[in-house]
């Protein structure tokens, strides 16, 4: 059976993709630019965000901006860090302790309360179950780990950071060599399996632009602070004669029991999968961006724009069944995010975060009025 043949059976990797294109203008707070990359949010705007969200800060931070710190080792994502780390301006400390001048409003966020959804703004806090956590630094692109223990993100200083939930237990995994944007991490986890001596996979994969120049990297999540290496991209040779593009690659989502990946290309306006189960391989599986895979890793979401607006679409059988999940849009659906039992999707739109049924079966409804990235806290594990 070919490698191809595979993917499409024995793997049984489908995609569900979401194609962007265009909508970088209309997203606030941590959302991508042009180049697919992230931007934070503008200094200050903590504070009167979540005033008006209504947010009461449940985590701090003791240290003052730019106090030096003490690096730990980074943790598993099933582990649990118990020291501080360094970030490169703040020091965590674990929940409960106080910060002068911290502002607590009245009333909890909308949107979060009684679910695993999260959402991030480029700021310090985090919405989450109903609250506002503060991680004491700025949190770009947040990510959980399978199991939820663990979040992944770049901080304030462009480092890629490993902290506890409650933003305790910070750890710099990578340090930013200065020169560039690291974006979108996401974790790579994978059991080993002794039947193809295969090893456990736990990784971190991300986007980096240096000098304009977009490159997929990994490194490991638990071995303290590590240099990233570049993400191999190959395709499926036995088949294909046209090599995979080893730029302009952006918005990498791991999903799935074997390490598979999505990602995005900035420059073929493609999505690709990325298969490393028995030998890496890889493939375009249509056009489209800001790609997300479903926890089980047997569909794939992205963002493709139609009649004006960029709406979520869903694939299948490596791209051959294609099917628009909101195909009356009237507003743009863009960062998708898979609930951790696969069921739901969180995306952002210009006026906050909706959620919709990820067969399609029902149109996105608004479930908060908070601009941020969309992400959903593991378990599914």
């Amino acid at each position: 059976m070919s490698a191809r043949a595979r993917l499409r059976t024995a793997a049984a990797v489908a995609l569900t993709v979401v194609a962007t294109a265009g909508s970088a203008a209309l997203l606030t707070g941590c959302g991508p630019t042009a180049d697919g990359q992230s931007t934070a949010a503008p200094a200050g705007s903590s504070a009167a965000a979540l005033a008006l969200a209504g947010a009461t800060p449940s985590v701090t931070a003791s240290a003052p901006a730019g106090a030096p710190t003490t690096s730990t080792s980074a943790a598993t994502p099933s582990a649990t860090a118990s020291s501080s780390a360094t970030t490169g301006k703040t020091t965590a400390t674990s929940a409960g302790t106080g910060k002068t001048g911290a502002s607590k409003p009245a009333t909890a966020p909308n949107g979060t309360a009684g679910t695993s959804l999260t959402i991030s703004d480029g700021t310090r806090y985090v919405l989450m179950n109903g609250a506002a956590v503060d991680f004491g630094t700025a949190v770009r692109d947040l990510a959980w780990s399978p199991d939820g223990t663990k979040a992944a993100f770049i901080n304030e200083a462009g480092d890629l950071v490993v902290a506890n939930p409650d933003g305790s237990g910070r750890v710099v995994v990578a340090r930013n060599p200065g020169g560039q944007t690291w974006s979108h991490p996401t974790w790579q986890v994978a059991a080993a399996e002794s039947e193809y001596s295969l090893p456990a996979k736990n990784n971190l994969l991300f986007a980096a632009s240096q000098d304009g120049v977009l490159r997929l990297k990994r490194v490991p999540a638990g071995t303290g602070t590590a240099s990233p290496t570049d993400l191999p991209l190959n395709t499926y040779s036995d088949e294909d004669a046209v090599p995979l593009p080893q730029t302009g690659n952006t918005w990498p989502n791991a999903g799935g029991h074997h390490g598979s990946a999505v990602y995005a290309n900035n420059g073929t306006g493609e999505v690709f999968i990325r298969d490393e189960y028995l030998r890496q391989q890889g493939m375009a599986i249509g056009k489209g961006s800001q790609p997300t895979m479903s926890p089980d890793g047997e569909e794939i979401v992205f963002v493709r724009s139609v009649d004006g607006h960029d709406h979520l679409f869903a694939t299948t059988d490596g791209g051959r069944q294609t099917r628009d999940l909101t195909p009356h849009a009237t507003t743009d659906y863009t960062e998708p995010a898979f609930s951790p039992d696969g069921r739901t999707i969180a995306v952002r739109t210009p006026a906050g975060i909706a959620t919709l049924p990820a067969d399609g079966s029902a149109a996105p409804t608004p479930v908060s009025d908070h601009a941020g990235l969309p992400a959903y806290r593991g378990g599914h594990r």
